[in-house]
């Protein structure tokens, strides 16, 4: 069975549990009723089982192809599904409507997402990092800026990157060498080398804008010296066309574990034209606005990957027949009973569904939360907004990434010999999530985020925000007899990571290594608390109907499946608790020549 985009899942989320209608009064979501996004999705599931999804494998073999001129052709298929990606409106969907954009909702626009991203990985990092081009320009770019690169990135006319990394250094930018020298008409020259650039060069789109890190001259050292600009492959003429040829060059491609159909390209810029954004040495601050967008993107991947093979994996168990079902056969008129019978292959799948629907739910209330800080005229609301973005997009980055991965890997497992053979397309899911757990900031330096810097700012503000939401729905909740497994199971989650904050707070401080070492169980914990939250929210949702006599399955099944996130996916909480109480010590017990 080929991937089948999960509309009625994100209708679910967006009508049921998030219940966007109420929000008609906001930008956006006044041009956004349901009938409308109902439409949307389901154009959007249709562009991605039928365009993006065939292209897939072909991607996966055939990769992208780097020439001698450091012009780079991508896959067959690919520069016609970008045309039809363009003229079918998808790259403008959630983009500000004063520059090209439908302005849609950008949770509306993350569900079409991550439909591309489970059909094509490769592909949709295409307009998603051009999407966090567009972000960064709009964020902090002159009138002018803005009205030159917007349109075109908006519509996909034009593609975006982001240049960060180089070869001696990755997380810890403050060591980049590329250089900005002013030529004294407000352009610089930029010189230096890029690697591991994301979509770098392709043919599919009349220009490309690189968002470029470098240092001015005489700048300070570190991170505080740092700029941003603008170094597009053609500089725009006089009427805002490409014209004359950047000095802007990809080098090579690199050979990658997965994700073949995207452009990796090692990137030399010399003195190319480049353009500041913003002010002098605030570049950082600038292109985190990028990276922070990117980081739930990355979360979305790795869910929509996991989502990809766990259908795979599905379909696989209910045709593959192998052995008997230790209750008697449960296909006597064949061979064998399908693998779907055996206990250990449905433990597989529930852990999988566990997770990945409660996962998009908190995934898809993060991105609402994140609209509401900039939409709602109600200040607390919005700061509560900007709060749970600022704590949770680490927490979902590392997480979902993780057990997307996890997702992959038992779907292979479902899968047997076949799955690791080329035959079939988990091998393909399981290399593809691989990066996801890497890039824009590995999984370790999330954790090292939360528990570093999130946790504390603004005096704690965002997790005890987040920690008194969850208190205020289990007390007005606590007399729903239908909803009780769920309201014991989230409450004693909540007292699980409040031990562990409390934990973090007390021996953090005067061991900076204890909460290092705890950080990435304490964002597990985090992760697990934030689903059965989300396992709260829906079966809320999912009784309220049955209850009004709704006799869809849907919403009993989503019942049965939240209830084993409760008792067979949830209790990792308390392992996660008891390893992270035991701090640095036997972690950093051994001394660095007995590695």
């Amino acid at each position: 069975m080929s991937y089948q985009p999960p509309v009625r899942e994100h209708l679910f989320i967006l009508r049921d549990v998030l219940e966007i209608e109420k929000l008609a009064n906001l930008p956006g979501f006044a041009d956004a009723p349901l009938d409308l996004v109902e439409q949307i999705l389901e154009e959007s599931a249709k562009f991605s089982a039928e365009v993006l999804a065939p292209l897939n494998a072909v991607g996966d073999k055939h990769g992208c192809v780097w020439r001698d001129d450091g012009s780079v052709t991508t896959p067959p298929g690919f520069k016609e599904a970008w045309k039809q990606f363009v003229d079918g409106g998808w790259a403008a969907l959630g983009a500000d409507p004063n520059y090209g954009g439908q302005g849609l909702p950008g949770v509306v626009g993350l569900a079409c997402s991550e439909m591309s991203s489970s059909a094509n990985q490769a592909f949709s990092m295409y307009p998603g990092l051009t999407h966090g081009a567009y972000t960064a320009i709009h964020h902090s770019g002159s009138d002018e800026q803005k009205s030159l690169y917007l349109p075109k990135l908006a519509t996909g006319e034009w593609c975006g990157t982001m240049n960060l990394t180089e070869p001696q250094c990755g997380t810890d930018l403050g060591l980049i060498r590329t250089k900005a020298v002013p030529n004294g008409d407000g352009t610089y020259k930029i010189s230096g080398q890029k690697i591991w650039i994301s979509s770098g060069e392709h043919d599919m789109a009349d220009n490309i804008v690189h968002l470029v890190l470098a240092r001015i001259e005489g700048a300070p050292a570190g991170v505080r010296g740092i700029s941003l600009f603008i170094v597009p492959k053609f500089i725009p003429d006089a009427d805002g066309k490409p014209g004359q040829r950047n000095s802007v060059k990809c080098l090579g491609l690199e050979e990658k574990m997965g994700i073949h159909g995207n452009a990796t390209c090692v990137i030399s810029h010399e003195e190319a034209t480049g353009w500041l954004i913003g002010e002098e040495n605030r570049g950082l601050a600038l292109m985190f606005v990028m990276m922070n967008e990117e980081r739930l993107a990355v979360a979305m991947q790795g869910l929509a990957q996991g989502e990809a093979a766990y259908q795979a994996a599905a379909a696989f168990a209910k045709d593959r027949l192998q052995g008997r079902s230790l209750t008697g056969p449960k296909n006597p008129n064949g061979p064998a009973d399908p693998i779907l019978v055996h206990p250990d292959v449905r433990r597989m799948l529930m852990d999988s569904r566990a997770i990945l629907e409660a996962g998009r739910t908190f995934l898809f209330w993060t991105s609402l939360h994140g609209e509401l800080a900039h939409a709602h005229p109600d200040e607390a609301v919005r700061q509560r907004g900007e709060d749970y973005m600022a704590l949770l997009t680490p927490v979902l980055k590392a997480f979902l990434t993780e057990r997307g991965f996890q997702i992959a890997s038992d779907a292979m497992q479902v899968h047997g010999g076949s799955g690791f053979t080329e035959h079939f397309p988990v091998s393909q899911y399981l290399r593809d999530c691989r990066i996801t757990l890497i890039y824009e900031g590995t999984n370790g330096v999330q954790a090292l985020d939360l528990v570093g810097r999130k946790l504390a700012a603004n005096g704690g503000r965002a997790v005890m925000g987040f920690a008194g939401e969850i208190d205020a729905f289990v007390a007005a909740n606590a007399g729903d007899e239908a909803l009780k497994p769920f309201i014991d199971g989230l409450a004693a989650a909540k007292a699980q990571l409040q031990e562990a904050t409390m934990w973090l707070m007390q021996n953090g401080l005067a061991n900076p290594d204890n909460a290092a070492a705890a950080s990435m169980d304490y964002l597990r914990l985090f992760g697990l608390t934030g689903l059965a939250y989300m396992w709260a929210l829906m079966a809320k949702a999912a009784n309220a109907k049955v209850a009004a006599g709704d006799a869809d399955p849907f919403y009993a099944n989503k019942l049965t499946v939240g209830r084993y996130y409760l008792q067979r996916v949830l209790p990792d909480a308390g392992a996660c608790l008891a390893k992270l109480k035991t701090g640095a010590e036997l972690v950093m017990a051994l001394p660095a020549e007995a590695f």
